[in-house]
């Protein structure tokens, strides 16, 4: 791994996916991941894959995820590929588009949003 793959990211360590995140590619994913809300709290991560900080952001929430014994059910949307769904999103919870962008939804309602350095496991357990 190069010196600027270990700063700022390599394809290697982007093919390296968390088994924990629900990944939102159609409509018919997030739709179920909205089901889900409520039957319990979802949290929904929009990842830019091209901005260093959406990264950095992903790789701490992760790390807290990981070191936590929360068993929520992370959702995992790649805005670039998705824009669509992630301009629904917006749309559907009146909640502006920021990357990156953490949205809590329970019942169906965001409960909670946070972007770029705001972004922290608390917002979902809180």
């Amino acid at each position: 791994m190069s010196f600027f793959d270990k700063i700022f990211g390599g394809k290697q360590e982007e093919n390296q996916a968390k088994s924990f995140w629900n990944y939102i590619k159609d409509e018919e994913d997030l739709r179920i991941a909205i089901e889900n809300s409520y039957a319990y709290r979802i949290a929904i991560f929009k990842h830019s894959t091209s901005c260093f900080i959406s990264k950095t952001v992903l790789r701490n929430l992760e790390k807290e995820i990981e070191e936590s014994d929360e068993k929520g059910a992370f959702y995992f949307l790649d805005l670039l590929a998705h824009r669509n769904l992630s301009n629904k999103i917006a749309e559907d919870f009146d909640i502006r588009h920021e990357s990156p962008q953490l949205i809590v939804i329970e019942n169906g309602k965001a409960i909670n949003n946070a972007s770029h350095q705001s972004i922290t496991l608390s917002q979902i357990t809180s």
